[in-house]
């Protein structure tokens, strides 16, 4: 019974808590929502405010806009207002101007026609009067003709020959001074060209002779030299092609040839089989050949080495051994490759003085004597020979020109062309540079001052600076100021053309009078 009165209170309980919560959350919820309503009041309001707000701020806007447009509107209409104005105030001053214009050339038409009218009354007075003056003029010519006895065409032609005669003499005088003056300016640019090169390279002064002596520790190695019956001293001179003399001097043995590349074969062949001890033919031939091989690598190496110091770039490898191959040729007793060394520094500076190419120049320069250490024989120049190798390696045909005309034997298209010419006579013609034999010296010197002499007018000629320059006297009586400048260009033309010399000589022909009178 408990059990049952228990649940029975229970379930009361739980009826009466579920009606007292019920009715708690009806009124909760009624709060809430009134609460929302409320709130949703407010912010219907609020939003109804801000609406107002923002409606006014657009208008307020709008307005300003507006007002701001219509402002440049009426701005831009102002504007065009006033160009339009300005245009019609253009176009009335142009009109105006038209006008005036018009009226104006209208008067000049008129006043043309009045100046027209008078010029042809005054042409007509003129041709009257020119009509009387020729009549006068010939009247005049008459009484001239006949009272000078000279016709008026010979009159002319003697006063013709009178002016041309002075116009030539001044022109002549007016000539010489433009030419001295270019003469002047050019010598003097081109004498400090030249000698800022000069000074600024260091030329060596070296002589070679046609003969090499061999020195030795004892007479007695002569007797091992020789051979029996001579066969060691005849097949060194087979395989070399060099000369040997063995004499009465001490301790030496003289090789003698042209060509300084076998005279080297032979030494450096005399220096081992010596060294060796072993001297006999098969032998002799054995180290020749190993020499020559030997000799050849050597060449290729100074040649490798002399455009590396003097900075040349990309020379084919035979042009290459040519260059080995100069340090061992000679010409006029000067070295070829010091010569060739010492002219590719000469083109390099004044290339560099001129604003030209300086590698282009001392290319040129270096290869200029490349045909005289051809090896095979040929019967062109070395000039035309060196040209024709150059052309052939694949040089610069500026290059090529250069070496071809460095002695007028090929026409100089390139600018570089007279720069070789030049520095190869600089090289060549220094003192001490190259040898000459005394009698063919004495002889040129002769034939200098010959070849003056031989020209009418000349009273003495005299060749000085070791042929360098030829002073020429002539008698004052005989010939003129002008004829002296024709002079000195003819005897120049002449020494070019019929002799041959190192480097240039100046001809000065010197013209003058002098009134010696003795008071005792």
């Amino acid at each position: 019974m408990e059990i049952i009165l228990f649940v029975i209170i229970g379930a009361a309980a739980l009826v009466a808590g579920l009606i007292i919560g019920k009715l708690i959350f009806a009124k909760n919820t009624k709060k809430s929502v009134e609460e929302a309503e409320a709130q949703a009041k407010k912010i219907i309001a609020d939003g109804q405010l801000q609406a107002e707000t923002l409606k006014k701020e657009k208008l307020l806007e709008a307005k300003e806009k507006f007002v701001q447009l219509k402002a440049e509107h009426d701005r831009d209409v102002l504007q065009r207002t006033q160009k339009l104005n300005e245009s019609e105030n253009r176009a009335k001053q142009k009109e105006q101007s038209i006008n005036q214009k018009e009226a104006n050339l209208e008067k000049q038409i008129k006043e043309n026609e009045a100046i027209k009218e008078n010029l042809n009354r005054q042409i007509e007075v003129v041709n009257i009067k020119r009509t009387e003056l020729e009549k006068h003029q010939e009247e005049h010519i008459r009484r001239l003709e006949k009272v000078a006895g000279l016709s008026a065409e010979d009159a002319k032609k003697q006063l013709i020959e009178s002016l041309t005669q002075e116009a030539q003499t001044k022109a002549i005088s007016i000539q010489q001074e433009i030419i001295e003056d270019a003469k002047q300016k050019a010598n003097k640019e081109a004498r400090k060209i030249v000698i800022q090169t000069i000074q600024r390279t260091a030329a060596e002064q070296a002589i070679e002779n046609s003969i090499t002596v061999f020195n030795l520790e004892s007479d007695e190695i002569k007797g091992s030299i020789i051979g029996r019956e001579g066969r060691n001293i005849r097949a060194i001179e087979a395989a070399t092609g060099v000369d040997l003399i063995v004499d009465d001097t001490p301790e030496a043995i003289v090789l003698s040839s042209f060509d300084p590349l076998r005279r080297e074969v032979a030494r450096l062949s005399l220096q081992r089989l010596v060294a060796d001890g072993r001297i006999h033919p098969a032998r002799i031939e054995e180290v020749v050949e190993k020499t020559k091989r030997q000799l050849d690598d050597q060449v290729m190496e100074i040649g490798e080495r002399t455009i590396m110091e003097l900075g040349i770039h990309g020379l084919h490898k035979e042009l290459i051994r040519m260059v080995g191959r100069m340090r061992f040729r000679s010409s006029y007793g000067q070295n070829l490759l010091m010569h060739s060394r010492e002219t590719a520094n000469l083109c390099a500076i004044m290339a560099s003085e001129l604003g030209m190419n300086p590698k282009l120049a001392k290319r040129a320069g270096l290869l200029h004597d490349i045909g005289k250490v051809h090896d095979e024989e040929t019967e062109l120049s070395h000039a035309l020979l060196g040209a024709k190798l150059a052309e052939k390696y694949g040089e610069n045909p500026a290059v090529v020109n250069a070496i071809g005309a460095h002695h007028d034997e090929m026409e100089m298209k390139y600018v570089i062309s007279p720069i070789i010419q030049a520095c190869d006579a600089i090289s060549g013609a220094r003192p001490g540079a190259r040898r000459e034999i005394m009698q063919q010296y004495i002889q040129r010197i002769k034939d200098l001052e010959n070849l003056a002499l031989a020209y009418q007018g000349v009273e003495k000629a005299y060749a000085i600076q070791a042929g360098r320059e030829l002073r020429v006297i002539v008698e004052a009586d005989k010939v003129s100021d002008g004829e002296s400048d024709k002079l000195s260009f003819e005897i120049a033309q002449k020494i070019q053309t019929e002799m041959t010399f190192p480097g240039q000589i100046k001809v000065t022909v010197i013209r003058e009078k002098r009134a010696v009178n003795i008071a005792r």
